[in-house]
């Protein structure tokens, strides 16, 4: 994409010294990590994803509720990281003081080369006990690329906590449940705190932390949206950036630094 709205972007960017990315479903998924909604395969078809991540759901059948995650997480292994997310650490390694703030639950952005995204719905990768809220190990390590896991398919016993003996649960955050406060008061201070913020990818409908973007924007730092379609932030923007991240954030970081290796 060239034009006129690439190049004001790339202008704020390179003007940036303190950014924010935050970034939703629409940047996973171009790695081929379904939307929540949609990552109902095989088995897991017959159920709503709603009433299945529920505390509730997890007290009344640890092994189903646990069986999901570990298709979700497994699945998450076969993706890779795709270019957006290679951009996004190259934006953080020209501007050491970047924040990266995600809603997404995978691993995507650390294997893409930003070491510690602040996590406002949790990680797949994070288990902790249901109880004593223990961290507890995840089933396996990270396998090479070449040999993935196979998905699982159907219901299956959580570990035990290694302090208590309570079921592990994902370390997710689920519908009931309030956002992490660490996580969350790291990024209400980022954005506040930010001279620019990138939101990539995200449908602005999931509260409270589609409220992010309009906290930067509340005190006057300019807006840059990358998504294909338009959103509620639309309004809010400086610059709406229409593509894949895939696409229009190498566009964005080339923009900004023509000597940039994007990735």
């Amino acid at each position: 994409m060239t034009g006129p709205e690439l190049a004001e972007a790339g202008r704020l960017l390179a003007a940036a010294r303190r950014p924010v990315v935050f970034t939703g479903a629409g940047m996973s998924a171009e790695s081929g990590v379904p939307t929540f909604r949609d990552a109902q395969t095989g088995l897991w078809q017959r159920y709503d994803p709603q009433e299945l991540a529920t505390p509730a759901a997890f007290r009344a059948d640890p092994a189903l509720v646990w069986g999901w995650y570990e298709a979700r997480r497994h699945g998450v292994l076969r993706a890779r990281p795709n270019p957006g997310h290679r951009a996004v650490a190259a934006i953080q390694a020209r501007l050491p003081e970047t924040v990266v703030i995600t809603q997404n639950v995978d691993d995507l952005h650390e294997r893409g080369g930003v070491p510690a995204p602040v996590r406002l719905h949790g990680s797949l990768f994070a288990p902790r006990c249901s109880a004593c809220a223990r961290p507890a190990p995840v089933l396996s390590d990270l396998p090479p690329p070449s040999d993935p896991p196979e998905p699982h398919d159907g219901p299956l016993d959580p570990p035990a906590c290694g302090g208590c003996g309570a079921p592990v649960r994902p370390g997710v955050v689920w519908f009931g449940e309030a956002l992490p406060s660490a996580a969350l008061d790291a990024a209400v201070e980022a954005a506040s705190g930010c001279d620019l913020l990138l939101t990539v990818g995200t449908s602005a409908l999931v509260h409270p932390a589609a409220e992010i973007p309009l906290v930067a924007a509340g005190l006057g730092a300019p807006v840059v949206q990358v998504n294909p379609v338009p959103t509620p932030l639309d309004a809010i923007c400086a610059v709406n950036l229409r593509g894949p991240a895939g696409e229009m954030l190498p566009a964005l970081v080339r923009a900004a630094w023509p000597d940039a290796d994007a990735g």
